[in-house]
């Protein structure tokens, strides 16, 4: 996802080509909608998602529009294998699905989003929205909570105002929001009670690597009925027990290991 940010000298074309390819890959299909979400010129526009087409970094589809092609699907794939978290966390993914039959997610932080780097769906045939790949807000979603859990308050001040400014958030307030993410800090695991996406909850909790650095969280997640607050209270420890199992094959020194 493109970002924005200031363009180093001499690297404008391809500045243009990866906006490109965030357009497309945000939905601009066509090449009006290209333009029109770039501000890029249509003949520019044109050259570029000629190249891209040329080199798999999108495909053509049906009535001249565009997609995103195989080369992105490969480079997804290799960037995932060089990231040991996801290989590392599927075991404890695995077993959380098979013991609770709900979705169970890992994700990381990505500047100021969750990005999914692993799902495995329901068992229940009750399904979220989200799926690998897919990013989300930090402050609304448990997964988030949980990758912010070791910054301080200034940056979950940050995150809320810009969730707001953005329109997103809910109702809540910044206090509110602080009081709460306190008292997760202390649980050492966070919730969502439906503040991303309605009917669904989830509980969440931060992996630590090596250098005790939060690195990813997992999350196990249902639809209302399959999750009432008695249930979400005794997901917490199982929740952060698979963290924690994460953590220390990442190198995380356990409650019981020499410092």
């Amino acid at each position: 996802m493109h970002r924005q940010s200031t363009t180093p000298p001499g690297t404008q074309t391809l500045r243009r080509g990866l906006d490109v390819v965030a357009a497309v890959a945000r939905g601009a299909c066509d090449l009006r909608a290209v333009c029109e979400r770039t501000g890029i010129s249509r003949s520019t526009a044109h050259r570029l998602l000629q190249l891209l087409v040329q080199e798999g970094y999108l495909r053509r589809g049906p009535e001249n529009t565009y997609l995103l092609g195989p080369a992105l699907i490969e480079y997804g794939f290799l960037a995932l294998q060089q990231n040991p978290v996801p290989l590392v966390a599927r075991p404890v993914l695995e077993r959380l699905s098979g013991r609770y039959r709900d979705t169970v997610h890992l994700a990381i932080r990505d500047d100021d989003e969750v990005l999914y780097l692993d799902k495995i769906a329901s068992l229940r045939g009750a399904e979220t929205r989200s799926r690998i790949g897919y990013r989300m807000p930090l402050t609304t979603t448990g997964i988030g909570k949980s990758l912010i859990l070791d910054e301080g308050e200034e940056v979950w001040e940050r995150l809320f105002a810009a969730e707001r400014e953005g329109g997103g958030g809910g109702d809540r307030s910044l206090d509110r929001f602080l009081e709460t993410m306190r008292r997760y800090r202390r649980l050492g695991a966070t919730m969502d009670l439906e503040e991303n996406e309605p009917g669904i909850r989830c509980v969440a909790a931060p992996v630590r690597d090596g250098s005790s650095s939060g690195v990813a969280a997992v999350s196990i997640a249902a639809t209302r009925p399959y999750m009432p607050v008695e249930r979400m209270r005794a997901l917490v420890p199982v929740l952060r027990e698979a963290a924690e199992e994460i953590s220390g094959l990442l190198g995380y020194p356990s409650a019981g290991s020499p410092a």
